[in-house]
């Protein structure tokens, strides 16, 4: 890497064909030395071009979300450690507000203000403009739970602060790259709710999914955010119908 750093950080991603992301994904945190790469399958060029950044590449299984960033999070070096997708981008200002933070810490944890783009737009509006999420964390305090999908990061006993620097995230191209990661998601999520004893209907599944548009379309303002706040909404809904839809098929299946 061209900038080795002083500071006790290091950087934790799970990867898979992320190949269109993660160069620039990279650039932005190539002030980390020690950047830890999980990769669950690629079959594209990722591998090959988290090496070259001089990332230290782990590969395995795939056993959920959860899982596969803790097992990232357990291979890093240092003690504090910024988890980020390969879909964003830590901004200028993030990553100088984190090498003050770590140097001086008043937290055993921070949680990060996400902006979000979404068909190359950002989306000001729709719920995604509220989002703060915990990527940094002392190791000693903080852990990812097991879950398969929606994982999070957990602090059980420390103090959690947040930095308004923001991470950029890049989420979805156009409407197929969104309706591909709904049905795998939904997958994920189906199963994850059987195995908590959740059931669900026909009817629900529907109603649920017409709250979710109105919620963010019309509730938190996504018609503010243009054509894009309202495919936003309308696919976000689908995603939740998918979801029960697919608890409801599997919970009927298992009393069968």
């Amino acid at each position: 890497m061209s900038e080795i750093s002083t500071y006790p950080l290091s950087a934790a991603i799970i990867v898979k064909n992320e190949a269109h992301n993660i160069q620039r994904c990279l650039e932005s945190i190539r002030w980390i030395e020690d950047i830890v790469v999980f990769d669950t399958g690629s079959t594209d060029e990722t591998v090959d071009l988290c090496q070259k950044f001089g990332c230290r590449v782990f590969e395995g299984e795939w056993k959920g979300f959860g899982p596969a960033k803790q097992f990232a999070v357990s291979q890093t070096k240092y003690d504090w450690v910024f988890v980020i997708d390969a879909d964003e981008v830590a901004s200028p200002e993030l990553s100088e507000t984190i090498r003050t933070v770590i140097m001086s810490p008043q937290a055993h944890g921070y949680r990060i203000r996400r902006l979000s783009y979404y068909l190359g737009k950002q989306i000001r509006h729709s719920g995604w403009n509220r989002d703060y999420t915990l990527r940094l964390f002392h190791k000693a305090h903080g852990f990812f739970n097991d879950k398969l999908v929606h994982e999070f990061v957990q602090i059980p006993s420390g103090k959690i602060e947040k930095i308004e620097s923001p991470l950029y995230h890049f989420t979805y191209p156009d409407v197929n790259t969104h309706i591909r990661k709904i049905m795998r998601y939904t997958d994920l999520a189906a199963e994850s709710a059987i195995q908590q004893g959740s059931r669900a209907t026909l009817a629900g599944a529907f109603f649920r999914g017409i709250f979710k548009f109105l919620k963010m379309y019309l509730f938190q303002a996504g018609f503010l955010d243009g054509e894009e706040g309202f495919i936003l909404s309308s696919v976000s809904s689908f995603g939740v119908f998918m979801k029960y839809v697919k608890i409801a098929r599997r919970s009927q299946q298992k009393t069968i």
